[in-house]
């Protein structure tokens, strides 16, 4: 699927022996069919091949360096909070495994795996988590294909485990009138929201994810709500230098953020690539402007597992 991750903290993972045989390596773990791998390549980006034409973002290099930029600009502007807000300690993920599209990078750390899987099938991990991370899978599942990840999550992990998850919104904002109401980037988010409206996967996860949290049944929620500047006008050092990596997010990932969606699902009916290639040159433009001070949002929601024998008030699961 796309950026979902799982990691388990397994403090023995250095000091315990390990026995490999040959069928390791023949494993799903450890061996990704070429055609995944491949993935599928339309408009020139390659998309990942777990399921045909399922999801708007695309699973190469470049897109891997724009997720990459985003999700600094967002750690950048929330330095003061850390990088992981869930009290699990300060252990550094002795062990991790990532469920992804296979990650356009030549080295991988020796406690990190890499797995390809459809997160709304059965998790077939043998043990619980203690944590699980997600980030940046906004549009990728309908209601009810989040709450069914929602589910899983509660299911894997171990009592008093956290599940986090970090989303950006699509829509521009300004607070001194420079974002123009005329201007490609001001109907930028709404674009794409009608987008995703008829392709039936909504990109306003970052508003939904802390009640579908809630009402799989975790308890102990929280969420910081944080604007990030689009280019690096504030002021502020630490907003500087969070709008300079947006700066960077968006120009990198622009195309991979509006190709799949305008193609398929424009109005008022699907766009050419020509089209889109010509849109997003004014959009360009436009994020070049020294004169205009913007920003999007971006959430974070981390909440608890409860623990054996807590009682919780949970609601009805339609």
């Amino acid at each position: 699927m796309s950026d979902d991750i799982k990691i388990s903290v397994d403090p023995d993972y250095f000091t315990r022996e390990k026995e490999f045989t040959p069928k390791d390596f023949e494993s799903d773990t450890t061996s990704i069919a070429s055609r995944i791998a491949q993935g599928r390549i339309e408009n020139g980006r390659r998309y990942q091949a777990l399921k045909e034409d399922d999801y708007w973002s695309p699973s190469d290099e470049k897109q891997f360096e724009a997720q990459e930029n985003g999700t600094s600009s967002t750690l950048a502007q929330a330095r003061d909070h850390g990088q992981l807000m869930p009290p699990i300690g300060t252990q550094q993920q002795p062990s991790v495994e990532s469920t992804s599209s296979p990650p356009p990078i030549t080295w991988i750390p020796p406690n990190c795996v890499f797995e390809v899987d459809d997160v709304l099938k059965e998790w077939t991990w043998r043990e619980s988590f203690d944590f699980i991370h997600i980030r940046q899978l906004l549009g990728a599942f309908d209601e009810e294909g989040w709450a069914e990840l929602y589910k899983k999550c509660y299911e894997n992990l171990t009592p008093g485990g956290w599940l986090e998850q970090m989303e950006f919104d699509v829509r521009l904002h300004s607070d001194d009138g420079s974002l123009k109401p005329d201007s490609l980037l001001a109907g930028w988010g709404d674009n794409f929201i009608g987008c995703s409206a008829r392709a039936g996967r909504s990109l306003k996860t970052q508003e939904t994810m802390r009640g579908a949290i809630e009402k799989a049944g975790f308890v102990d929620v929280h969420e910081n709500l944080y604007k990030v500047p689009l280019g690096p006008w504030p002021k502020d050092k630490q907003l500087k230098e969070a709008g300079q990596l947006n700066y960077l997010h968006w120009l990198s990932g622009l195309e991979g953020y509006a190709m799949w969606l305008l193609t398929k699902f424009g109005a008022p009916e699907p766009w050419s690539p020509e089209e889109v290639q010509v849109y997003l040159a004014g959009v360009r433009k436009e994020i070049k402007s020294t004169s205009t001070h913007g920003y999007g949002y971006a959430r974070r929601v981390w909440a608890r597992k409860p623990t054996a024998g807590e009682v919780v008030k949970r609601e009805p699961v339609d």
